[in-house]
């Protein structure tokens, strides 16, 4: 299930959070997040990736390209097997190593 594998992670649980109060674009959800850019744009592809959020580019009045990301509307429906299958990839218990600190597979 890609969509609680992509929830698994914090950064990516606080930037659906924010985005629910309405869209954002990256420079300001960066800083609303306390993040950088360059991390926030990983964590918005892989959200992307998984169809929770959305993205449009737009103009400014003064010409700069502006990517504003939205939440999709979206439901997950857990249930015990569909927590089984992924826990393995969250923990790498399916590789005997443990989840390091910081990383995402």
């Amino acid at each position: 299930m890609l969509t609680l594998a992509t929830l698994a992670n914090p950064h990516r649980l606080r930037v659906v959070a924010m985005l629910a109060g309405g869209r954002k674009y990256v420079s300001q959800l960066a800083r609303d997040m306390g993040i950088s850019r360059a991390l926030l744009q990983v964590h918005l592809k892989k959200l992307e990736a998984a169809g929770l959020v959305s993205a449009q580019l737009e103009i400014s009045p003064d010409g700069k390209a502006m990517k504003f990301y939205e939440v999709t509307r979206f439901s997950v429906h857990l249930t015990p097997d569909s927590i089984a299958a992924v826990v393995p990839e969250m923990t790498g218990a399916d590789t005997g190593r443990g989840h390091e600190e910081g990383t995402d597979r």
